[in-house]
């Protein structure tokens, strides 16, 4: 066999199906090879930033990695703001990178970078990364990448175009790297904090936040007398809604989340983060949690969290202890003009069970997630873990290819959502069922807030104009239409709960258009951040 059916063949034995790809002349070998048998499913996409945004949605939903087949060192870096998220949400991906022939690369150095090879910018948002330099060793490196990306990791694999035609052996059988075991000592430190009747949260992420280290945590948390949290972008997938356990997001806003927090004297993190500002604030402090809170990290993302939370929960003397589940949503479909609170009631009394609901809402989320607390159970993704914005399309159209058999919704900002616009016409491609809520304010709005850290008086027209997207404004019904998805436009209550109950109904990607004001609430935080700066 020749380098490129030694990789094929790595990927597929290691149960790796699924190919999102934007491809170019080092990956045709490959490319043939896909076509030659059905065992991958491949899935093109316009734009790498696409590719790289739907592997992380497929991996967090099938609970496996995809593989991403992109184009030398410029197609590596237009996908590198999704790599970025993954990797901070401890995604498995593995990525195939083409590289120009090795006996070539010294003869057209474009294909290479200006100050470094592929693999010095594949490293920036890699776990793990190889060059292969032998058409077998491109094999071996599959097997590898796709071991260790199954812990957690985005692996990358540079691979020169002659490895891919060039003789090879056949790669070696899969293999199963677990998860670094947690530490015994951190669990009884953990126990003796939960009991020691100080105000506590306990904060979950990554993969303690749905399945049986979910409802572990909640019997932890309520055996204990402790708050059940979940990281800032809940970093993987946080499954919610009624009947499950009652998890609060620690808010991303530093005013916002340094209130949320006031008074708890304790936290203890599983899978997660500590509570840091996502940037520094003039005056402001680096934590968001109150002075004199301890903060204990029991086990990383690289544990095996279910296990630690198993064993924590023996330890608390927890196993079997009932727990809050949250109740059902019981209001009346929304009247009136058309707000962030009115979406999330329709879809609290719309959304089908098992949905899956990916959240890029920007400023209109916190009003969306309230009011779908009580929706029916359905699991939540966030793609902006790494802080890298335009991710919702993507992770939506990945997380689509993963459960065929439900619907994905999809909150997505309009200014953002221009970043990865191509997933749409994927999405008609490939025929996924999605629901794409285009949020209007023709505005970057959460950076009013930002500027209102540092403004001096009211914003001018000059400072308004890095912030405005109303000239001209962006038609997105035609815009999706132009990319094969059917769309319609709201700007009621009562036509957005028509047109939601009309898309959920049918299959195949609906985008509808929602004009939706700012809310008050956040000109009114966007005073008290002015009024407060520094």
């Amino acid at each position: 066999m020749n380098g490129a059916q030694s990789l094929f063949k790595a990927l597929v034995d290691a149960g790796i199906t699924t190919c999102f790809a934007n491809p170019g002349t080092s990956e045709m070998q490959l490319v043939y090879e896909m076509g030659l048998a059905d065992s991958v499913r491949p899935i093109l996409c316009l734009q790498e930033d696409v590719v790289t945004g739907a592997a992380d949605g497929y991996a967090r939903m099938a609970g496996k990695p995809a593989f991403t087949l992109l184009h030398v060192g410029s197609g590596l870096a237009n996908g590198i703001a999704m790599l970025h998220n993954a990797g901070r949400a401890g995604t498995p991906v593995v990525n195939v990178v083409g590289a120009n022939a090795s006996y070539h690369q010294p003869n057209y150095p474009e294909h290479e970078l200006v100050n470094g090879r592929i693999s010095d910018l594949a490293r920036v948002v890699s776990h793990w990364c190889q060059e292969a330099r032998s058409a077998t060793q491109l094999g071996e490196l599959g097997a590898e990448a796709a071991m260790l990306a199954r812990t957690g990791q985005v692996c990358t694999i540079i691979a020169p175009t002659n490895r891919h035609w060039e003789d090879a052996n056949p790669p070696p059988a899969p293999m199963v790297q677990p998860r670094p075991s947690f530490a015994a000592e951190a669990i009884a430190h953990a126990a003796a904090l939960l009991a020691n009747g100080r105000k506590t949260g306990l904060v979950v992420g990554n993969a303690a936040q749905h399945g049986a280290a979910l409802e572990s945590a909640a019997r932890i948390a309520a055996h204990c007398g402790a708050t059940l949290l979940s990281e800032t972008f809940a970093s993987s997938h946080l499954a919610r809604g009624a009947g499950r356990p009652m998890v609060e997001p620690v808010p991303y806003e530093f005013e916002m989340c340094v209130q949320f927090l006031a008074g708890f004297e304790q936290l203890i993190f599983v899978g997660a983060a500590f509570p840091v500002a996502t940037f520094a604030y003039r005056g402001k402090p680096v934590m968001k949690s109150p002075p004199g809170c301890d903060l204990f990290e029991m086990a990383s993302a690289r544990h095996d969290l279910a296990a630690a939370l198993e064993a924590l929960e023996a330890a608390c003397g927890a196993s079997g202890a009932p727990y809050p589940r949250q109740p059902s949503f019981t209001g009346a479909a929304p009247t009136g003009p058309l707000t962030a609170s009115a979406i999330g009631t329709s879809l609290s009394l719309l959304m089908p069970e098992d949905a899956v609901l990916v959240d890029e809402a920007a400023t209109n989320a916190p009003w969306i997630f309230a009011a779908t607390k009580g929706a029916r159970p359905h699991d939540y993704l966030n793609p902006l873990n790494g802080g890298a914005i335009g991710g919702g399309l993507p992770m939506a159209l990945g997380a689509a290819i993963a459960c065929p058999g439900r619907k994905t919704v999809l909150l997505q900002a309009d200014g953002s959502g221009m970043y990865a616009v191509q997933a749409l016409w994927t999405m008609a491609r490939e025929k996924t069922d999605v629901v794409i809520i285009l949020l209007k304010n023709d505005r970057y709005n959460i950076l009013g807030l930002e500027l209102a850290r540092v403004r001096e008086g009211a914003a001018n027209a000059r400072m308004d104009s890095m912030l405005s997207l109303a000239d001209p404004a962006i038609d997105w019904v035609p815009v999706a239409a132009g990319l094969g998805v059917q769309a319609v436009r709201a700007d009621s209550a009562e036509g957005f709960h028509t047109a939601f109950q009309a898309a959920i109904a049918r299959s195949g990607p609906t985008l509808i258009e929602c004009i939706v004001p700012i809310p008050a609430e956040w000109r009114q935080l966007e005073e008290l951040v002015h009024t407060s700066r520094g």
